[in-house]
């Protein structure tokens, strides 16, 4: 850390309301007035001192001490402490004295990725959500807060961000993430569990933004420390592989967490296969690093979105296609969100839905609460006779249609080539066929940028978009 970083570090502190006494130790980035630590976990509290100061921690009935490094660093870990909504306060003792004060104990959640996870309750303009007045006016809800994590890019990891914490009031909810605010508010409601949100954003970025150079190590031309193809013209630093996980990622780790919530994949359309490996890398590496192990991480597939500078018209089921592999991985949840909002508006303002079916997720991978979280997913496609059946998991007690006569399932024969298909529900299945595909082995549905859902199942959730083919 330079000498301007130190002193701005001083400086940012002694106006965070953490109070420091003169000499006083530092704590770390998100330890701040206000703040949500995570319940039954282990909780890691750390920062710096001078080097060889002996400093003493002390929260809800735990002391700890230890002594700053070489390099000033120090920290310590307490033991588990159950839910609390009442108000504590952590102290730092060294040569002085920090008090963080409100502290309370409940679920940590890390919301990242970029402009649909940014997107507030209401910052003006076209980034307002459906009934944002009405929305704002009715957050109080002081135990859902929010740290904003301040953007700022890094060629190299940072130990420390601006930010702060702040608990949801009509005063202060129209700057908070609507996903995560709605997803924190739908958990609250139902739980009480006070829930405290990461918000990690920024506009436009890429995946290989949010990935550390060791994760990055694994795919050759990205740890050069030059911005991706296509960066935005004079704006190019957050695409620079690694800068925002050096400069926004870093600085929260080890903090504890119950869970991240991702809704990122705008920028990386085109690049689909590359994402179908670089996503899981990243929820792997990480969980590796925040050292919770396999925590829940959940995203948000993209949306339907008419885009004109895509002429195959195919680009956004391709990325929606590489999120989805990484369900591969234990622990992950998506929320399928193509059936709502404007294809002409790649920000969807109907955030509320969004929160509330990754809440969904949430309540039955997370809180053993036994609800519907997931619409329909492709589970085979079996030929019979001059068409294909194909099965789904998740099709619940049986599945639905929107319309009577379904026009988002295409079938091809070993040409290869697809024709719009006839489509009746059957049951828990659908029946596929066209007379112009006498023979057919493949089957897609909804694969298309702006496509038409119209398969649901009876929890009224959206079946996500598919194909059986690999071409």
């Amino acid at each position: 850390m330079s000498r301007f970083q130190s002193l701005a570090l001083a400086l940012l502190i002694a106006s965070s309301g953490a109070n420091p006494g003169f000499g006083a130790p530092t704590l770390g980035s998100p330890f701040r007035d206000h703040a949500v630590l995570q319940r039954d976990k282990p909780l890691p509290i750390w920062g710096r001192g001078e080097p060889g100061e002996r400093i003493s921690v002390s929260f809800h009935g735990q002391e700890a001490e230890t002594v700053a490094g070489a390099d000033g660093r120090w920290s310590v870990v307490l033991a588990p402490l159950a839910q609390d909504a009442a108000g504590q306060v952590l102290s730092v003792q060294g040569k002085g004295a920090v008090r963080v004060q409100d502290v309370v104990l409940g679920d940590v959640w890390i919301c990242s990725g970029q402009s649909n996870m940014e997107f507030t309750l209401n910052s003006g303009g076209v980034f307002r959500v459906d009934n944002a007045d009405a929305e704002v006016a009715a957050a109080r809800y002081p135990l859902i807060r929010q740290f904003k994590v301040a953007h700022q890019t890094a060629a190299s990891p940072q130990d420390y961000v601006p930010g702060d914490w702040r608990p949801c009031t009509p005063a202060t909810a129209a700057e908070f993430t609507a996903v995560g605010y709605f997803f924190a508010r739908d958990l609250y409601r139902r739980t009480g569990v006070p829930m405290g949100i990461i918000n990690c954003t920024w506009s436009g970025s890429p995946l290989e933004a949010w990935m550390s150079k060791a994760a990055l190590a694994a795919f050759p031309g990205f740890t050069n420390g030059h911005p991706l193809p296509g960066a935005p013209q004079g704006k190019d630093d957050f695409w620079v592989p690694s800068t925002l996980f050096n400069g926004m990622v870093n600085p929260l780790l080890p903090y504890g967490i119950r869970g991240a919530l991702w809704y990122q994949g705008e920028s990386n359309v085109g690049r689909a296969a590359l994402y179908s490996v670089q996503f899981p890398a990243l929820i792997s590496s990480w969980r590796s690093l925040f050292g919770q192990g396999d925590f829940p991480f959940l995203w948000v597939q993209l949306p339907g979105y008419a885009a004109a500078d895509d002429h195959s018209g195919q680009a956004w089921a391709f990325l929606r296609e590489a999120q989805s592999k990484a369900l591969a991985l234990p622990m992950t949840g998506q929320a399928v969100i193509f059936d709502g909002g404007d294809i002409r508006n790649i920000h969807p303002r109907d955030k509320q839905e969004v929160g509330r079916r990754l809440a969904l997720i949430a309540k039955a991978k997370v809180y053993g609460i036994p609800v519907d979280y997931s619409g329909p997913v492709f589970r085979a496609a079996v030929p019979e006779g001059r068409a294909l059946r194909v099965t789904f998991a998740f099709a619940g007690e049986g599945l639905t249609a929107s319309v009577k006569a379904l026009q988002s399932f295409e079938i091809a024969g070993q040409d290869r080539h697809f024709h719009r298909a006839t489509a009746e529900v059957r049951g828990d299945s659908v029946l596929v066929w066209s007379p112009a595909v006498p023979q057919p082995v493949a089957v897609r549905y909804a694969w298309a940028d702006a496509p038409v859902a119209e398969l649901f199942n009876g929890a009224g959730l959206p079946a996500a978009p598919f194909r059986s083919d690999s071409w």
